[in-house]
């Protein structure tokens, strides 16, 4: 059943003392009255809630409905998953917010960024709730009694390597925060991109072994184990300044070959309110209109994207239009002419009523709002929701296929580039777009056919800095850097800058250059 990982103890909350120095929002008042160590010892069963709820950190803003925040940051604006649409989406070439609230502006025109910006502190804040929620239950788990003791424990290390994933990618740098310094009272030191790096990659290559090739709907598995290992070691020349792409093949070949995973039959089908029956997600991060509401899930994204003065939200399932998000030109102009194209993806754009050209990025009729996302069944009867039904596919299959074929085409020892074509056209021919042959199978392609596939789903800005396309002048999208044509932003802006409450929080940790 879909949501049987919230449905337990859903309202529980994890109680801990900690002090790791990045945040003062981790100074969390307890809600419950008796200690993680206390409950578990009364009900070692408890680890089933407390485990949806650190499942859950990553798409609820808090443990007693959207209104409310583990963090005390906003908790409509702050959660987990809106942080990596904002960062990841808004912030590159696709998607555009037309707001303009205090943060997202700066955001949404690669402009001005500083350390004072809440949209960074969010992401900053939700990644060392998340951290520390783990290394308490890390820290109890051995000395519980409890069934599948091992499994509960690789999934916890699996959460918290997700986290640490992203402060790798967003912000470069943080501190190592495990079970073992769990609790002390001196300041943790600053760890580089490369010593989290080194972490997060043992922690996954230990409890890929471990975890379960299926479990249960919206926990971690092999294959999810794989997918995120794979997104390290494609990014690790970044990350790193040493390339992986052998690696990075390797295990999205494992996911691939190995995985119980198959492409959806039809593309529209893996961003429904069904999606949690699709052969294709590998992870998701869970979405319900009645037992897990946020303002941070896909919520954000389906709400945001429409308004009735445009578009009819009954066709999408939904009961509010937030009048927020358009895409640009940027990436439907990667289909050619929409009213052409026969890619199935080429028609998930709303174009009456709205202008190609973004002008304005603050008008809503400027730009094409996606209709990727909905809150309709694929299959069955729908009913308008206030929140969104829809999952999140935060890993699927396609993703794999077309990682595979980045490294085929970057030269990786032990890919094959007829595999790679075959890989590009099974996503391809899924969505009637014509098929390519090898000569085809260019890094231009790749990155052009990953926006096709795969924008609004928290990776554009990563794979944009992969490509060495994200700063500088040499690819301009609308408004970048502020300017309606684009214009150049500086190599800063690869990495964001650490939040100043972080900073003053942590005396050992320093900011990113340019900040």
């Amino acid at each position: 059943m879909k949501n049987k990982i919230f449905k337990l103890l859903f309202g529980l909350v994890v109680v801990f003392t900690v002090n790791i120095g990045c945040t003062d929002d981790l100074n969390t008042e307890p809600l419950i009255e008796l200690s993680l160590e206390e409950l578990l010892d009364q009900d070692p069963q408890a680890v089933e809630g407390i485990l949806s709820r650190l499942y859950g950190s990553f798409s609820l803003s808090g443990a007693k409905g959207p209104e409310s925040s583990d963090i005390s940051d906003n908790a409509g604006e702050s959660p987990f998953l809106r942080g990596i649409v904002n960062l990841q989406d808004f912030a590159a070439d696709a998607m555009k917010n037309r707001w303009g609230d205090n943060g997202l502006d700066q955001l949404t025109t690669t402009t001005d960024w500083t350390p004072e910006n809440k949209f960074f502190r969010y992401l900053y804040n939700r990644i060392f709730f998340t951290i520390p929620q783990c290394n308490n239950l890390l820290s109890i788990l051995p000395n519980v009694d409890v069934e599948d003791k091992d499994g509960i424990i690789s999934e916890v290390r699996f959460i918290r390597a997700l986290a640490n994933y992203y402060l790798i990618d967003v912000f470069g740098k943080g501190v190592i925060a495990t079970e073992e310094n769990f609790g002390q009272s001196e300041l943790l030191p600053e760890a580089s991109r490369q010593e989290l790096f080194d972490f997060v990659e043992s922690e996954l290559l230990e409890i890929e072994a471990i975890l379960p090739v299926t479990n249960t709907y919206g926990r971690a598995t092999k294959g999810a184990a794989r997918m995120l290992l794979a997104k390290l070691y494609l990014n690790a020349e970044v990350y790193t300044g040493t390339p992986r792409y052998a690696d990075a093949a390797s295990f999205a070949n494992k996911v691939i070959t190995e995985g119980p995973y198959s492409l959806a039959n039809d593309f529209v089908s893996i961003f429904s309110a069904d999606n949690d029956s699709s052969t294709e997600i590998i992870f998701p991060l869970i979405a319900d209109a009645q037992v897990s509401q946020s303002f941070g899930n896909t919520t954000y994204i389906v709400n945001g994207s429409l308004n009735d003065a445009t578009i009819p939200l009954a066709q999408f399932g939904a009961t509010e239009g937030w009048g927020g998000h358009r895409s640009s030109k940027a990436w439907y102009g990667l289909f050619g002419d929409l009213g052409t194209s026969n890619d199935d993806r080429a028609k998930l754009f709303w174009t009456e009523g709205h202008n190609y050209e973004m002008e304005d990025y603050k008008e809503w009729t400027d730009g094409y709002p996606s209709i990727k996302f909905r809150n309709t069944s694929f299959s069955g009867t729908s009913n308008q929701t206030s929140f969104s039904p829809t999952d999140f596919p935060l890993f699927r299959l396609a993703d794999a296929y077309l990682m595979y074929a980045e490294c085929a085409v970057r030269g990786a020892t032990g890919t094959d580039m007829g595999t790679a074509v075959q890989y590009v056209n099974d996503v391809r021919d899924r969505s009637n777009a014509s098929l390519i042959t090898q000569n085809d199978l260019t890094e231009q392609f790749i990155i052009n056919e990953r926006g096709r596939e795969l924008n609004l789903e928290g990776h554009r800005r990563t794979d944009l800095i992969r490509f060495g396309m994200f700063t500088g002048g040499s690819y301009l999208w609308p408004w970048k850097g502020g300017v309606k044509a684009g214009t150049s932003i500086p190599a800063t802006y690869n990495l964001y800058p650490i939040p100043s409450s972080a900073l003053q929080a942590n005396p050992n940790l320093t900011q990113n250059p340019g900040y």
